[in-house]
């Protein structure tokens, strides 16, 4: 069964979202459930270390877990911040920096190898991010990437994205745009989508659900995992904002207005699958 379009005025298969969810919970034991955690199971906040998952949604994956094949949360976040922040959720995976780490089902944290290289270079970068960036601009270094921030300085945006486009340039980096973000990473081959494609291979469906242009790239691989094998059943869901909303809205199957109603919609889907 294609993905459904369900965010659109006219959907591709005329199924509602508690129709999707009692096909999943034929095949529940199959299925995948991914979640970008910043702005989608957490608000987004003027100082990103401060973050917290909405109110049920903790509740909601707990009872999921047990009932689904997998639960996985694919985050810009280093593994060790989001185990932190999830409250000890067991039996979920754990992909940090759009892959680059990973930790199964509370295991040790796992690094890509070929990225290992790139963590001299990233402190560097850091360093001199806060050195010359104007006040205001909030540098986080992650080890392995340097985001820079301008939430709280929004007439920031333009000199930071073209400060970080030139250094990514100088020394041979990735950039991944974001919600009043840019972020710097090493040339190393991983990414949400590649990160969702090798976990779906032999799974029976799963749902994806994300809030900002990074997570276009995992509703990419969903439909191309559906479009390889008509039986995969796979919904793309956007969480609402007012920054790249649209285009993650456009990109998505189902729109849900914020991590807070995410939460209450999970904690029907329990029903459904349990």
């Amino acid at each position: 069964m294609p993905p459904l379009n369900l965010g659109n005025p006219q959907p591709r298969t005329p199924l509602d979202a508690d129709h999707a969810w009692r096909t999943t919970a034929g095949r529940a034991a199959g299925t995948v459930l991914f979640f970008d955690f910043d702005g989608t199971l957490a608000p987004v906040d003027d100082d990103p270390t401060a973050v917290r998952p909405a109110p049920k949604v903790l509740t909601a994956i707990e009872a999921l877990a047990p009932v689904v094949r997998r639960v996985a949360i694919v985050s810009a976040r280093p593994v060790e911040f989001l185990r932190d922040h999830l409250g000890g959720l067991a039996g979920v995976d754990l992909y940090g920096l759009y892959g680059l780490e990973h930790s199964h089902s509370g295991g040790a944290t796992v690094t890509e190898p070929t990225a290992l290289p790139w963590v001299p270079t990233m402190a560097e970068l850091a360093d001199l991010a806060r050195a010359e960036l104007p006040p205001g601009t909030l540098v986080e270094y992650k080890r392995l990437s340097v985001a820079l921030h301008w939430r709280t300085a929004p007439g920031l945006g333009t000199t930071v994205e073209e400060w970080g486009r030139a250094q990514a340039e100088r020394l041979g980096l990735r950039v991944q745009a974001g919600r009043m973000v840019l972020e710097l990473k090493p040339p190393v081959d991983r990414d949400k989508g590649m990160v969702i494609d090798e976990v779906v291979r032999d799974a029976e469906g799963a749902w994806y659900f994300g809030d900002d242009v990074s997570d276009i790239k995992a509703f990419a691989a969903l439909r191309a995992r559906a479009a390889a094998d008509p039986d995969f059943f796979g919904v793309c869901v956007a969480v609402a904002n007012p920054e790249t909303g649209h285009e993650v809205a456009e990109a998505a199957d189902l729109t849900i207005d914020s991590p807070a109603a995410l939460g209450d919609f999970l904690t029907q889907a329990v029903h459904h699958l349990t």
